[in-house]
């Protein structure tokens, strides 16, 4: 009966002290630890979790019944496993930095510039069919293909290593760029603005090399590697198969034809009108 008087006073003291800012605090902590979890499912960190809480149980257990030599090894353990986790895991921890670099404030608070869109709309509405039908000629010809559409994380690191070319993009240029024994068909191309900007670039290789069907080229590892350290969207062609295939986001999703594959740009590539767009444009004829 004490025990249930000394928790309810606690109770009652809490939530006579509770303020916005302590709500505030709780909804902040509780999304980031969300979007920790989240993150962590999506990678190999899922079970270095589940074995710091199998190591957190058995050092609960030690203390509990004064197992002193085991408390002080898993102490240790616990004292400079951190770092050892940092350089372990250093891509995965790359990963959630760059994919929290790339969002922007206005995205957070639904603002943007309808202009900015429109243009973008502009170029890749032009510039998606001569990808489609390239991807096409190339698949039916099964001629290897490597094409990475840059989105918001710019790789002008990768250029030093190919070519600028710098032109309009069409089906034609695609496939005379990845022609059998052409100077630049062994690597990839980079396109930005609806623009092939250059040509014959090298891409970084996956980090689960391990994990990958053994059917998978080096043109499949080097597309999910770019998809793991970027937001690129990037469209494979596979050599042996013909088949199509779009990394994005660390995932290999294979089997595209000329619809599928239309229907994915178009969806990532050109914005689509909202309501708060409209709204946005009405006021602006207003204020003229």
């Amino acid at each position: 009966m004490q025990y249930l008087s000394l928790f309810w006073n606690s109770l009652v003291s809490v939530v006579r002290t509770f303020t916005i800012a302590d709500f505030i605090d709780i909804v902040l902590v509780s999304y980031l630890v969300y979007k920790a979890i989240k993150i962590v499912r999506e990678t190999r960190a899922e079970q270095l979790v589940k074995g710091l809480v199998v190591l957190g149980v058995t050092y609960f257990v030690a203390s509990l019944i004064g197992l002193k030599t085991l408390s002080f090894i898993l102490t240790n353990v616990f004292t400079f496993g951190v770092l050892a986790i940092i350089v372990v895991f250093q891509p995965e921890l790359r990963r959630a930095l760059e994919k929290v670099g790339r969002t922007k404030i206005t995205e957070l608070g639904g603002f943007g510039s309808s202009e900015t869109q429109s243009e973008r709309a502009q170029v890749w509405s032009a510039a998606i069919p001569a990808v489609v039908e390239a991807c096409e000629r190339l698949s039916n010809t099964r001629t290897g293909a490597l094409i990475v559409i840059e989105n918001k994380t710019k790789l002008g690191d990768l250029l030093p290593a190919g070519t600028i070319i710098d032109a309009k993009a069409s089906a034609a240029l695609l496939c005379n760029i990845f022609y059998p024994n052409s100077p630049m068909h062994d690597g990839a191309v980079i396109m930005r603005d609806g623009r092939v900007l250059a040509a014959g670039c090298f891409l970084p290789s996956t980090q689960k090399g391990e994990y990958l069907d053994k059917q998978l080229g080096s043109r499949h590892r080097a597309a999910l590697g770019m998809s793991e350290s970027s937001d690129a969207i990037i469209i494979v062609v596979s050599e042996e198969t013909g088949v199509i295939s779009v990394a994005e986001n660390a995932n290999l999703e294979r089997g595209f034809n000329s619809f599928t594959l239309t229907q994915l740009l178009q969806d990532r590539l050109v914005p689509k009108d909202t309501e708060k767009e409209k709204k946005k444009g009405l006021l602006g004829r207003f204020r003229r």
